[in-house]
């Protein structure tokens, strides 16, 4: 799969919107992930309308690329699933998947956490009204590339990390 070592962090986008199929197959794409016990503990945000966008970059300093992206997808995480311990392994998997899935169309992303107890969660709680039955996970910037060159190869294997049968 050669997409898992081109997908890269994008971060600055043309101004064109992403066709619904496309934004479907994500959608698929990220609900295509494993999860423990297969409770699938997700549920999405789509938001593609531009004031959205430009308030919800407010939510942290790291989102300034929002207004510029044609889509933000809100990762959110339900509440009192069977295997609790495990939903944020399946929320990762999850938002990989989808990231992954929008390279392959391509498309960029910016992957943006949230953090459990934080004040990102309490803006986008407050801001998207969210219910007590879920809480937000992750936000991706998704939008077509400014650079045609976004999603290249970069080398990150390093051998001194991979160990065989002990430390």
């Amino acid at each position: 799969m050669e997409i898992i070592f081109n997908r890269r962090s994008v971060r600055k986008y043309q101004d064109r919107p992403v066709e619904a199929d496309k934004v479907d197959r994500l959608m698929r794409a990220a609900m295509q992930a494993p999860s423990a016990t297969n409770q699938q503990p997700w549920e999405f945000i789509v938001i593609d309308d531009r004031e959205t966008l430009v308030k919800l970059a407010d939510f942290s300093p790291y989102a300034k690329m929002l207004p510029g992206a044609a889509l933000g997808v809100i990762v959110l995480e339900k509440q009192n699933m069977r295997a609790p311990l495990f939903t944020e392994q399946d929320l990762g998997a999850a938002t990989q998947n989808l990231l992954l899935q929008a390279a392959f169309e391509g498309l960029g992303t910016v992957w943006m956490g949230v953090g459990r107890g934080s004040e990102r969660e309490a803006f986008l709680t407050e801001m998207f009204s969210l219910p007590e039955s879920v809480k937000p996970f992750a936000v991706i910037a998704v939008g077509y590339p400014e650079d045609e060159n976004a999603n290249k190869f970069v080398d990150r294997y390093d051998e001194t990390r991979v160990h065989y049968n002990k430390y």
